[in-house]
């Protein structure tokens, strides 16, 4: 049996805030929004956000993609995120790759393929 669908799933504090950061700054649009369980998507992939947490520090692997990293890095920034990594190209590597981490606490990466 296949699943149904596949989710990726994030903490949020504050849940109307994490709703806005990212369905107005990431990019992604909403599916159904509550205080304890929001899902937005992009295409097929729908990130889900679980209210209740308490704002503390939390890698997720997750990674969003787009044209100018450059550009929406200062975007994410001037909507309140923290820069950890200002997106860059590693040795050997075909994109630019940086990381924030959102106002709950949520580490993601954002990349730029570059060839």
């Amino acid at each position: 049996m296949k699943p149904e669908k596949v989710k990726f799933m994030l903490m949020a504090a504050d849940m109307k805030r994490a709703v806005a950061f990212y369905r107005d700054v990431i990019g992604l649009d909403e599916i159904f929004v509550s205080d304890f369980w929001t899902e937005l998507r992009h295409g097929d992939a729908i990130i889900a956000l679980h209210g209740g947490h308490d704002g503390s520090r939390n890698p997720t692997g997750l990674s969003f993609q787009y044209g100018d990293v450059l550009a929406m890095a200062d975007k994410i920034a001037r909507a309140g995120a923290k820069i950890l990594q200002s997106p860059q190209q590693r040795e050997g590597e075909p994109i630019l790759l940086g990381v924030f981490r959102d106002a709950e606490g949520n580490e993601v990466f954002i990349t730029q393929y570059v060839g």
